[in-house]
């Protein structure tokens, strides 16, 4: 039977290198309910977030702005995506730590 597990990914800081948020485990689905990103600078900020696999970058946002105090659902509502294992999920924005990162999502295992 397989197991169906709730989890949180955080990301604090997130700046102009690519952040790991989280790397779906071997033998596992997982499925992404909610994903955003926080600007906590105090300038405007542009993100990209991405699956990479097996080593292709697949971009879920390109050059997404986040004004000064707000944030940007990347992942939500009726949108779901759905990761394989070994797919991981980075961010990255155009200034150094300029963002907090808050993901939620299902894992499924056998």
């Amino acid at each position: 039977m397989a197991t169906n597990t709730f989890k949180n990914f955080l990301s604090k800081n997130v700046g102009t290198s690519p952040a790991t948020v989280y790397t779906c485990p071997a033998s596992t689905q997982t499925t992404i309910i909610g994903f955003s990103v926080a600007n906590t600078s105090a300038s405007p900020i542009t993100c990209d977030a991405y699956i990479t696999s097996s080593a292709v970058d697949y971009y879920l946002i390109k050059s997404g702005v986040v004004p000064v105090g707000g944030s940007l659902v990347v992942v939500g509502g009726d949108q779901k995506v759905v990761l394989e294992a070994a797919d991981v999920l980075k961010v990255v924005t155009s200034a150094a730590t300029s963002a907090d990162v808050v993901c939620s999502l299902l894992e499924i295992a056998p």
